[in-house]
């Protein structure tokens, strides 16, 4: 599976992507968001693997993508994906996931997003994607934003969450608002 953009290549895993892979995961950067028990190397090592094994799926529920750079040295930098399992027909959950030293850099997660929206309404034929993240997590929320999505529920979140004085956010785009959006 691959999708191009004008500057990355969006790929399933590969072996080669492992060490790059949890070496941002374990970044102490990475980890703000992360529930206590996810912030480590044993839980980065099961996504990774994870995130391989759904390759081979079929019918295929989720869409875990590695984002490399198109030109040398094709750098790895982040992850992205469309996800099913637990979500209603016709709708999945979109996350995007940059190595720290990529944050803010370039509207790289804006590229990435219009892609994985653009496969997800045309080529899988969604009807919604939707989204959730920590309060906190402006960076999400500046993005959800900018694709046109609308915050449809605040909850409290988690215990580690409340602890922190942040809540969950969930947002979602329609196929119709997708369009309008992209229209013109």
């Amino acid at each position: 599976m691959e999708i191009v953009t004008k500057r990355f290549l969006l790929r399933d895993f590969v072996e080669a992507d492992r060490s790059p892979f949890l070496d941002y995961q374990t970044d102490p950067r990475s980890q703000l968001f992360y529930e206590p028990g996810e912030a480590n190397l044993d839980y980065s090592t099961r996504l990774f693997e994870t995130f391989c094994t759904w390759t081979s799926e079929h019918p295929r529920l989720n869409y875990q993508l590695a984002i490399v750079q198109r030109r040398e040295p094709y750098v790895l930098v982040g992850c992205c994906g469309l996800r099913g399992r637990g979500c209603d027909a016709g709708e999945m959950e979109l996350g995007i996931e940059l190595a720290p030293d990529y944050w803010g850099r370039y509207a790289y997660a804006i590229e990435v997003g219009h892609a994985l929206l653009a496969f997800g309404f045309g080529e899988l034929k969604l009807e919604a994607i939707s989204g959730s993240t920590v309060s906190a997590n402006v960076r999400i929320a500046r993005l959800a934003a900018w694709i046109g999505a609308e915050v449809v529920a605040i909850r409290a979140g988690s215990t580690w969450m409340s602890q922190q004085g942040w809540s969950e956010m969930d947002w979602r785009i329609t196929r119709a608002q997708w369009e309008r959006r992209t229209a013109g």
